[in-house]
C-alpha cells in the first residue's frame, strides 16, 4: 500500500500539524541524561510584545542551532520565557483603564498588580504563539517568567547580596526622568531627535555692580536653578573676576553665585561662560560637584512633572509655580526681556540690521523611548549599582578569549563601553516589577533583606518600617536569564548541567542593555562565564537599506510573509542572508524564491516516488557501482563537511548556502538527470535498484541537512518517503542522526561526472550567449582529450549527447569556418557555426551590445571615483551605483568571452 505525495506544496497545510505533534510529544527536549548538553537561552521578548521582523531573525538562528546540535545527539535545552517588562507593561494595562474611564489612581498598588496579572493570563502570550509559528523549537515545558517565584527568590537574594558586598548603594544623582511615565530610565532608553530650538542669549549682572557676563542657553527657564557661572582657568578676559571671588547676582531670583573656573567652559564658544545648573544637567553636575557643591545642596525648581517647584532658598517667583517647563520657558524670556536682562541677536542681511529674541537653532534633544516626551534630567535618590566594578572580569574574560564575540569586530565597541561605564540606575518608580527590597525606619534609615521579616531583625524589634517604593530596572532581573531560568539559587542538576551556557545569539543593539550585564552577573553570582560565546547579528532592514519604523511605513510584518509563503521560506531568508557584520536588506522576492526552493524539493521527491525511490534504513551510504552514485555520494560527504565547518563558524550564510546549492543544483538538476537512463524500459536491473537505495539515502540526507533551516517541509518529506513504500518511519526527523556518510568514493568516477557537468554548463551557456535553441544538437570536435575526456566520450556517449545535446563528437581537428570554443576540464571542444546562426550578425549584435555595457559600466566606474559622489550621496544610492556598476562590469565580460568564441 502506497501513499502518493500531493501535487501542491501548501505551507499552511503542513505546519500547524507538526508544530502540535512536536510539542505534544515533547520532541523539543527528548530525554537524553548521559549526553553533551548544549546550551541556549533566548532573549526573553517583552510579555506585551508581538513578533517583529527582529524577533523572526533572532530565533531563526537560535532554532538553526538547536536543532543542528539536537541532531547532534546533545542534550539540546533551549530556554524560553518573556520578560515582565515593567514600563512597557505597566503602560499598556494604564492606557486600558484610561479607555474605559478608569486610572490607575483608583486603586491600591496591590490591586493594580491583580489587574496586571490577570491581563497577563489573558493577553500576555501572544509572542508566545507566534514564536511557534515560526518553528522554534523551545522547551515550553519550562517556560520561564521573570515575575516568577522562583526568579523573584533569585532577584531579591541577588540584590541583597550586592548591597551586603557594598555593591548596590543608594546616592543623590541627575537621572534621566520621564516626564510622562514618571520614572526615571536609563541612557540606553533615551533616543535623541533633532528639534527645531532657539538659543538665548542672556546678561548676568555683577553682584557689585561693576559688570555682566553674558551666558547663552538653549533652556533659559534653568536659570531659576543657577548655581554659577563657569569660565576655563586659562581665559584671560575672566581670570581678575575669579580670582577676587567675584559672583553674579542672577536676573528673577535675586540668587548671588559664583564664577568658577573649569576647563568645562571653551573660551572659543560665545563669551566663553557657560552657566551651571547642576541639578538640571548632567555636565553642569560635574562641574558643580568639582566646585564643591554637594549633591544634597544641588538647586532643584521641577517637580515630577516637569513643572516648576520652589527651590530650596524660596526665591522663585511664585507666579511661575507650577507652570509647565516650556510655559515656564516662555514666561521666563519675557521677564528677562523687560528687565533688560535678555541679549537679542542681531542679524544683518543686504545691509539692514534687525534684532531678534534669540538665535534659530536645531537642537539634538533626548527624549524617551517609550514616553515620547524630552526626558529632564533630574537630581533624585534612587539605588545604584557599581557596574564599574562589576564590569572587571567580563572585561578580562572577552579580552583573554575567554568569551568569544562573534563578529570579533564588536570587541572594540564592548571594551569602549564597558571600560568608561557609569553606575547603574536600577530603581524605576513604578507599581509593576521586582520591588526593592529596602525598609526605612522613621530617620530614613535602608535595612535592606529578602523579606520584611528580616529587615526587622536588623532594624530591630521596636522598629517601624516601610517598604521602599520602587522597582527594579527590567533589565536587573533579566541580566539573571543564563541561570535564574534553571532554578538558581538552588543549585539544581539544570544549574550543574547546562551553566554556563554554550551560546548566547542576540541582536548587537542590547549588548549593553542585556548581554554586558548577564555577563557581570554571570561572574558575580555564579563565580563564571555566562556562556562561552555571544554571537551579534544586526538588523532586518527595509529594502532601500532605511532602518524600519513606524512612521516612515516601512514595516514588514513576519506573520504576514509567513502567510503569504510560509514559516520555512521565511526563516531560509533569514539565515541566507545573516552575514556575520552585516544588516540585512528585506526583499520579498528573495523570500518567495526560497518557497520555490521549497517546492522544488516537493517535487523531487514526488519524482524519486515516481521511480519507486523511498526511504533510507541506513545512516553510511549504501555500496555504490555507478558513477552518478559514487558521485552524488561523494557530494553528500563534502556538503555535510562544508556544513558542519560553517555552523562551527557560525557563518549561518555560509551554511545556509551550501545545503541550497547542493539540493538545488547537485540533486534536483544534477543528480535526478543523470540517473533517468537507469529507469527506463530494458535498464539494468541491479543498476536500478543501486540508484533506488542511492537516491532514497541522498534525498534523506538532505532532509537531515535542511531541516534546521526549514523544519516543516522536511518533516513532511521525512515520512511522506517511508509512507509511500508502506512504512512508517522509526523516529521524526526532528530526532534523526546528523549524517554520517562514512564512505569512499572512486575519484575516477566523481571525475568523469564532474567532466561531463561541465561539459554541458559550458555548452548551454555557450548557446544561450549565441542564441542558439537548447534542443539543437550539434556536432563537436576534440583535438587531443585528456584522460578523463576520452573515457566519458567512450562510455557516455548517450549521455553526452542527452544533456549537452552535442553529437557526433569527433576526436580530431575541426574543419575551418566560425565555430565557438567550450572548455570542460582541460580539454577544449570546438563547435563549428556554420549554418546554426547568422554569424555576422551575431558578432555584430554581440559587439553593440558589449560596448553599451562598457559605456555604462565606465560612466558609473567614474563616478563612484569621485569623493564628492561616494561622500555626499545617500548611502543607499553609493549602494545602488556599486552593484550597478557590477553588473555591468560582469555583462561585459560575458559578452566578450562569447565575441571571442566566435573567433
Amino acid at each position: 500500500m502506497t501513499s502518493e505525495l500531493s501535487k501542491t506544496f501548501d505551507p499552511a497545510a503542513i505546519e500547524a500539524k507538526w508544530y502540535a505533534h512536536w510539542e505534544a510529544n515533547g520532541l523539543f527536549r527528548p530525554e537524553r541524561p548521559d549526553a553533551e548538553p548544549f546550551t541556549i537561552v533566548n532573549p526573553p521578548p517583552n510579555v506585551t510584545g508581538s513578533l517583529h521582523i527582529g524577533h523572526a531573525l533572532d530565533n531563526t538562528l537560535q532554532d538553526i542551532v538547536v536543532r543542528y546540535e539536537r541532531m547532534r545527539g546533545k542534550d539540546a535545552l533551549w530556554v524560553v520565557g518573556t520578560d515582565h517588562a515593567g514600563i512597557a507593561t505597566q503602560m499598556v494595562v494604564e492606557r486600558q483603564m484610561e479607555a474605559s474611564g478608569d486610572r490607575r489612581a483608583n486603586y491600591s498598588r496591590e490591586d493594580f498588580v491583580d489587574k496586571v496579572w490577570a491581563w497577563k493570563e489573558e493577553s500576555g502570550g501572544t509572542i508566545t504563539r507566534q514564536l511557534r509559528r515560526l518553528g522554534c523549537s523551545m522547551d515550553w515545558s519550562r517556560e520561564q517568567f521573570t515575575m516568577d517565584e522562583n526568579f523573584t527568590t533569585a532577584v531579591l537574594k541577588v540584590f541583597v547580596d550586592l548591597y551586603n558586598d557594598g555593591l548596590i548603594y543608594r546616592d543623590k544623582r541627575l537621572v534621566n526622568w520621564d516626564p510622562k511615565l514618571k520614572t526615571a530610565i536609563s541612557d540606553l532608553e533615551v533616543e535623541t531627535r533633532d528639534v527645531k530650538g532657539s538659543f538665548w542669549t542672556l546678561s548676568y549682572p555683577l553682584a557689585d555692580g561693576s559688570g555682566e557676563v553674558r551666558v547663552s542657553t538653549t533652556r533659559p527657564e534653568t536659570m531659576l536653578a543657577d548655581m554659577a557661572v563657569a569660565v576655563h582657568p586659562d581665559d584671560e578676559r575672566y581670570r581678575a573676576l575669579v580670582a577676587r571671588g567675584a559672583k553674579i547676582r542672577l536676573p528673577i531670583t535675586g540668587r548671588e553665585i559664583p564664577i568658577v573656573a573649569d576647563e568645562h567652559a571653551d573660551p572659543a564658544l560665545g563669551s566663553g561662560a557657560v552657566k551651571i545648573t547642576p541639578g538640571h544637567d548632567f555636565n553642569d553636575f560635574e562641574v558643580g560637584k568639582r566646585a564643591g557643591i554637594a549633591a544634597g545642596d544641588m538647586l532643584n525648581m521641577l517637580d515630577a512633572d516637569a513643572a516648576v517647584c520652589q527651590t530650596a532658598d524660596g526665591l522663585v517667583p511664585a507666579g511661575l509655580i507650577g507652570m509647565d517647563r516650556f510655559a515656564a520657558r516662555a514666561r521666563v524670556v519675557d521677564m528677562l526681556k523687560a528687565s533688560g536682562h535678555l541679549v537679542p541677536h542681531v542679524v544683518e542681511k543686504d545691509g539692514e540690521r534687525t534684532e531678534h529674541d534669540a538665535e534659530p537653532r536645531t537642537i539634538p534633544t533626548p527624549f524617551g523611548d517609550r514616553g515620547g516626551v524630552p526626558i529632564e534630567p533630574w537630581l533624585t535618590d534612587q539605588w545604584y549599582v557599581d557596574a564599574a566594578e562589576l564590569a572587571k572580569k567580563p572585561i578580562e574574560a572577552v579580552r583573554s578569549g575567554e568569551i568569544a564575540i562573534v563578529p570579533k569586530t564588536w570587541e572594540k565597541t564592548f571594551f569602549n563601553w564597558m571600560e568608561n561605564i557609569q553606575p547603574w540606575c536600577v530603581s524605576r518608580q513604578l507599581w509593576w516589577g521586582h520591588r526593592i527590597p529596602a525598609w526605612y525606619d522613621a530617620d530614613g534609615t535602608a535595612y535592606v533583606a529578602e523579606t520584611e521579616a528580616k529587615a526587622l531583625a536588623l532594624a530591630g524589634p521596636n522598629a517601624s518600617l516601610t517598604r521602599d517604593d520602587d522597582v527594579l530596572d527590567t533589565w536587573f532581573s533579566s541580566a539573571l536569564w543564563p541561570f535564574a531560568t534553571l532554578g538558581w539559587p538552588e543549585r539544581t542538576d539544570l544549574v550543574e548541567k547546562h551553566y554556563p551556557n554554550d551560546l548566547l545569539i542576540s541582536g548587537f543593539d542590547i549588548l549593553f542593555f542585556w548581554d554586558a550585564r548577564m555577563m557581570m552577573a554571570g561572574y558575580y553570582n555564579m563565580g563564571e562565564r555566562p556562556w562561552n560565546t555571544l554571537y551579534l547579528h544586526g538588523l532586518v532592514r527595509a529594502a532601500d537599506g532605511q532602518k524600519m519604523s513606524k512612521s516612515k511605513g516601512n514595516v514588514v510584518d513576519p506573520l504576514g510573509l509567513i502567510d503569504r509563503y510560509g514559516a520555512d521560506a521565511l526563516r531560509f531568508f533569514m539565515a541566507a542572508m545573516e552575514s556575520q557584520g552585516r544588516d540585512i536588506k528585506m526583499d520579498e522576492r528573495r523570500v518567495e524564491g526560497y518557497r520555490n526552493f521549497a517546492t522544488k524539493l516537493w517535487n523531487a521527491t514526488r519524482f524519486c516516488q515516481a521511480n519507486g525511490i523511498g526511504a533510507s534504513d541506513t545512516i553510511a551510504a549504501p555500496p555504490a557501482r555507478l558513477a552518478a552514485n559514487q558521485w552524488i555520494i561523494g557530494e553528500v560527504q563534502q556538503t555535510v563537511a562544508k556544513l558542519d565547518e560553517a555552523m562551527a563558524d557560525l557563518r549561518f550564510d555560509a551554511a545556509a548556502n551550501t545545503v541550497y546549492h547542493f539540493a538545488w543544483d547537485r540533486f534536483c538538476d544534477w543528480y535526478l538527470e543523470l540517473i533517468k537512463p537507469v529507469f527506463a524500459e530494458g535498464a539494468s536491473e541491479d543498476a536500478a535498484a543501486e540508484t533506488r537505495a542511492v537516491a532514497g539515502w541522498v534525498l534523506d540526507q538532505i532532509l537531515v541537512m535542511l531541516h534546521p533551516f526549514m523544519p516543516f517541509v522536511t518533516e513532511e518529506l521525512w515520512h511522506a518517503q517511508a509512507e509511500h513504500m508502506g512504512v512508517a518511519r522509526p523516529y521524526e526527523l526532528i530526532l534523526a542522526k546528523w549524517p554520517d556518510p562514512q564512505a569512499e568514493v572512486s575519484k575516477q568516477a566523481t571525475d568523469a561526472i564532474d567532466w561531463t557537468i561541465a561539459l554541458t554548463t559550458a555548452t548551454r551557456a555557450a548557446r544561450s550567449e549565441l542564441g542558439i535553441p537548447p534542443g539543437e544538437k550539434l556536432p563537436a570536435f576534440i583535438a587531443s582529450p585528456s584522460a578523463t575526456g576520452a573515457a566519458v566520450l567512450e562510455r557516455s556517449a548517450a549521455a553526452i549527447e542527452r544533456l549537452a545535446r552535442l553529437t557526433p563528437v569527433t576526436m580530431g581537428e575541426a574543419p575551418a569556418g566560425a565555430a565557438m570554443q567550450v572548455v570542460a576540464g582541460d580539454d577544449v571542444f570546438v563547435i563549428p557555426l556554420e549554418g546554426v546562426i547568422d554569424v555576422a550578425a551575431e558578432r555584430a549584435r554581440l559587439a553593440k551590445a558589449r560596448d553599451a555595457a562598457a559605456k555604462e559600466r565606465d560612466s558609473l566606474g567614474k563616478r563612484l571615483e569621485n569623493p564628492s559622489f561616494v561622500e555626499r550621496a545617500k548611502p543607499e544610492a553609493v549602494e545602488k551605483a556599486r552593484a550597478d556598476h557590477a553588473h555591468h562590469s560582469a555583462e561585459f565580460a560575458r559578452l566578450d568571452a562569447a565575441l571571442a568564441r566566435l573567433g
